[in-house]
């Protein structure tokens, strides 16, 4: 994902989010590692990441359990902790195997104006506003 500063972007694997500049092709900065010290502790991995259009210092990520993370850099240049949590709640003990499988997103892009964030799992789209965390206002 390019950045709107024009200078940097992103990359991203399951486990890891690093940040490059477009005039360093051979060294990139790690901002977020969410591999555990034992594999065997793997919880989520990183599906998705995409910079916000317009807030060069702001990006989303998404997971494989149905999590978007909206991230502002200004806070901290390693985003161990995220700034915002976008989940859609579930009723206790409604989880199984295969909701979570369900559930895990594929895919986020921002709107153009950079106020949603429409993501994509096995069976939805859901449309989510950056300033409402409670629920997709959309699915």
């Amino acid at each position: 994902s390019n950045n709107s500063d024009g200078e940097t972007f992103i990359s991203a694997d399951d486990l890891r989010i690093n940040l490059w500049n477009l005039e360093i092709s051979n060294q990139s900065f790690n901002i977020l590692d969410v591999k555990p010290a034992n594999m065997e502790d793997l919880t989520e991995v990183i599906t998705s990441a995409e910079f916000h259009p317009t807030h060069c210092n702001m990006l989303a990520y998404s997971s494989s359990k149905g999590t978007i993370r909206l991230i502002d850099l200004r806070q901290s240049a390693l985003c161990d902790n995220h700034s915002q949590l976008f989940e859609e709640h579930e009723a206790p003990g409604s989880r199984s195997f295969f909701t979570e499988i369900i559930a895990s997103i594929s895919d986020i892009k921002f709107g153009k104006d950079g106020r949603h964030i429409l993501s994509r799992d096995y069976m939805t789209l859901k449309l989510w506003d950056i300033n409402m965390d409670s629920g997709p206002v959309a699915t």
